[in-house]
C-alpha cells in the first residue's frame, strides 16, 4: 500500500513541475513579445535608428559634394 501511495505522490509533483516549467515559460515568451513589439520595442527604436542612419548619410553626401564645389 506505501508503495502506491508514493508512487502517486511522484507523478503529483511531476505534473505540478511540469505546469510550473509552462507558466514560467508562458511569462517569459510574453515579456519577451512586450519588448520587441509596442512603442518603445525593439523593432521600432531599430526602424528610427535606420532612418538617423539614413538621414546622417545624406548629410555627409551633401558636406563632400559642397567641399568639392567650393575648390
Amino acid at each position: 500500500m506505501n508503495q502506491y501511495i508514493s508512487q502517486n505522490k511522484t507523478n503529483g509533483i511531476t505534473l505540478i513541475a511540469l505546469v510550473i516549467t509552462i507558466i514560467v515559460l508562458l511569462i517569459l515568451a510574453g515579456i519577451s513579445i512586450a519588448s520587441l513589439t509596442g512603442e518603445n520595442g525593439i523593432l521600432s527604436k531599430t526602424n528610427i535608428a535606420k532612418e538617423e542612419t539614413k538621414k546622417k548619410d545624406y548629410e555627409e553626401a551633401l558636406k563632400i559634394i559642397g567641399n568639392r564645389i567650393a575648390f
